[in-house]
């Protein structure tokens, strides 16, 4: 881990999507942080030493899914695959499908297991929030929260788009795995890697920290909110310091497009590697996403924190 002294920083960006605003000064306490994600090695000897079993690897209760299709009643995850040409961006059933028996241990679905793939020092996916939370705790631990998670990627560099400055890939030098050129069809994989890479492939950050961008997506522990925290009435710009911000409340979390699951939704940060320039610009700092705790993929990692 990586002891962060903490401090105050300009949170959030005005320049891509609208979830980010507005720019807000924000504290945030001393904390270490895992230098990297989870990998398959580290979350295999959490299994080893607990017998823990994923939510991708037991089946849903059909009660907590109303109308669920027997096919679905079965463990599974959601799996990323290309398209075979242009589809819809707004469709993204066109890219993602369940499939059962994808788990932690067989991220692509069965056959696809992590030893013979060679994957033990990749991120860890296939982890729903509960999973990420007991690793946690197991190793004594905590998730990061929003704040936190974004003043670590920011290195220490105050106002800039990346984690690394103002350009993507400053001289052609890749410096996160993202997705190069049309998503979902066409990766030109310029940066090596089609789906994710060992961690600490791309150079650490000004913390000395990696994979904060890119690779995978990385829980928080703070739940979602289309609009974060300001303190002001109009929230339109904060002009004051907010400190150690939480996130926003449970109810606020649900989501408003399926209101009979009742399942909250937490903050992802960083992006992975299927952020593209075309699709999910989200290989930022300030990039937030919203995602079902119940919800597990095959690009959704975490790294956890201990403050103090």
């Amino acid at each position: 881990m990586r002891r962060i002294d903490g401090g105050t920083f300009t949170m959030g960006s005005e320049v891509y999507y609208p979830e980010e605003r507005p720019l807000r000064r924000v504290k945030v306490d001393p904390f270490w942080i895992d230098e990297t994600p989870v990998t398959n090695r580290e979350f295999a000897r959490f299994v080893d030493a607990t017998g823990y079993r994923t939510v991708a690897e037991v089946p849903p209760d059909p009660a907590d899914y109303p109308g669920l299709l027997p096919d679905y009643a079965q463990p599974g995850s959601l799996v990323f695959t290309k398209t075979a040409g242009p589809v819809p961006l707004t469709d993204y059933h066109r890219w993602w499908s369940f499939t059962l028996g994808a788990d932690w241990r067989h991220p692509l679905g069965p056959g696809s297991d992590i030893d013979s793939l060679d994957l033990w020092d990749h991120p860890v996916v296939q982890i729903a929030y509960a999973d990420a939370e007991a690793f946690a705790n197991w190793a004594g631990k905590a998730l990061p929260t929003e704040a936190e998670f974004e003043f670590a990627a920011r290195g220490g560099l105050e106002g800039k788009e990346f984690a690394w400055g103002d350009e993507l890939a400053p001289g052609g030098q890749m410096l996160a795995n993202f997705w190069q050129g049309i998503f979902p069809f066409a990766n030109t994989r310029e940066d090596g890697w089609e789906r994710t890479s060992p961690v600490r492939s791309y150079p650490a950050n000004g913390y000395g920290l990696y994979d904060l961008i890119g690779n995978v997506w990385e829980w928080t522990q703070d739940w979602w909110s289309d609009q974060p925290l300001v303190p002001v009435k109009d929230k339109r710009q904060s002009c004051c310091t907010i400190s150690n911000p939480r996130g926003a409340r449970r109810k606020d979390s649900l989501d408003p497009a399926q209101p009979e699951l009742n399942i909250g939704r937490k903050v992802l940060k960083g992006g992975s590697h299927l952020c593209a320039l075309n699709h999910c610009q989200r290989f930022r700092p300030a990039a937030r996403h919203p995602e079902m705790v119940d919800t597990a993929t095959s690009h959704i990692g975490f790294r956890c924190v201990v403050r103090g």
